[in-house]
């Protein structure tokens, strides 16, 4: 089975911003591949000028927001770098039986890597003098500004590249399994508190080559 692969644009965003970047992502990769009986809900970025369409389901989100909190907890500690979120859709099947029993093995069909770069905010300049320090201060608010408003045209990007890979790739989509709303298993991956930036995706890459998909989280 040939597992399809998108690397999404990376994105430069600061602590604050990860949380809104990421549900608005991931709501909108799995609202797309939730083949089942799926309700819609519009949601609008608290940030960004930005209204994406998620699943309506209680769990689902919880689940997201879970996976959330688990990188920002890495972030805290891993601060200014860049990594990724991997979300994997899978299949489950049961091998020949052995003398060990049954072996289940996973075979992935679909794999999204969200590329971030997570910086600090710029600390914002002081002057002595009262007049120089109000200026500094509305040039740094304007420069914030215009910062998050190109990060929202990114993410606008990155939501539309979303979009055209699922209306393009959809051979290698495999039978529904169930009247789920997310007809698949899936699972979303962020990096341990014990990785580094650039471990974890040497660790990635090292499984890939002795399994054919990377050990994600569950």
């Amino acid at each position: 089975m040939n597992c399809e692969t998108c690397q999404l644009k990376e994105l430069v965003v600061e602590p604050p911003e990860i949380r809104e970047v990421l549900r608005s992502i991931l709501h909108t990769i799995l609202f797309h591949r939730a083949l089942g009986l799926v309700r819609p809900k519009d949601v609008e970025c608290e940030l960004f000028d930005i209204i994406y369409v998620q699943c309506e389901d209680h769990e689902l989100e919880k689940k997201i927001d879970e996976k959330i909190n688990q990188f920002i907890g890495w972030v805290e500690k891993h601060p200014n770098r860049k990594s990724q979120v991997c979300i994997s859709f899978y299949e489950v099947k049961n091998k020949h039986a052995t003398w060990f029993g049954n072996k289940i093995e996973r075979f992935y069909w679909e794999q999204w890597y969200i590329n971030l770069h997570i910086v600090s905010p710029k600390p914002h300049g002081k002057s002595h003098n009262t007049k120089a320090h109000v200026v500094t201060g509305e040039n740094a608010f304007e420069e914030s500004n215009s910062r998050c408003a190109a990060l929202g045209s990114s993410l606008r990007e990155v939501l539309l590249q979303i979009i055209n890979f699922v209306n393009e790739k959809k051979d290698h989509i495999p039978p529904l399994q169930n009247s789920e709303i997310v007809s698949f298993p899936y699972e979303i991956s962020t990096p341990s508190s014990s990785d580094s930036s650039f471990g974890w995706h040497a660790d990635v890459l090292k499984r890939m080559l002795q399994t054919g998909h990377p050990s994600m989280l569950s």
